[in-house]
């Protein structure tokens, strides 16, 4: 996401890794405001839904993607156990809502079946990798994660972790203070740092 308005906070790099029967969602800890580090260990992904079957992060300003955060999990209960209905009708709202339009920021959310990425122009897209970088170091991350991808000695969180890292060394918006949260079908939801 590119920082063109100095008085919002941005929140930086997400990025969900599928590979096998495991999806893990990572994001970095950076709040920046203008070319200020404001806070180094923002949480930017989190779990939502019922149980916590959906792992959802977000990047851009931080206010926003707590709103649609509250968004999401109110299409979520409207919509039990259908990611991909509650995504299309929450990007419907965002896209025609007056208030939500003005919203900055995008989201990456995955359940054990599917993956995708919400914007505010009411795109709602699903990679046909499984492999999914948003935020300013976005795309370093999903490169260094395609890069990997297909080395049989790497866990998706292995890939994940490695792709994070390789991103903040090049984006100055991503740190490696990482929150992840990883989906393993018929296992309990699990959470790292």
């Amino acid at each position: 996401m590119r920082h063109t308005n100095e008085d919002i906070w941005y929140g930086t790099t997400i990025l969900c890794v599928r590979k096998g029967a495991d999806v893990v969602m990572i994001g970095d800890g950076q709040v920046s405001l203008g070319q200020t580090v404001i806070k180094a260990n923002a949480r930017k992904v989190r779990r939502l839904g019922t149980g916590g079957k959906i792992i959802a992060g977000f990047a851009g300003a931080t206010a926003d993607a707590f709103t649609l955060f509250e968004r999401l999990e109110g299409k979520l209960e409207q919509h039990p156990g259908n990611l991909t209905r509650a995504a299309v009708e929450m990007a419907k709202d965002w896209r025609t809502d007056r208030y939500l339009r003005r919203l900055e920021a995008m989201m990456a959310v995955a359940d054990v079946d599917t993956s995708l990425v919400l914007t505010g122009t009411g795109d709602v897209l699903e990679p046909e990798d499984g492999l999914i970088g948003i935020g300013s170091g976005g795309s370093f991350a999903l490169a260094a994660a395609r890069a990997l991808i297909d080395r049989d000695d790497m866990a998706a969180e292995d890939i994940a972790r490695r792709a994070m890292q390789i991103a903040a060394g090049i984006c100055v918006y991503t740190n490696e203070n990482i929150t992840v949260e990883t989906l393993h079908p018929n296992l309990a939801p699990e959470a790292s740092t």
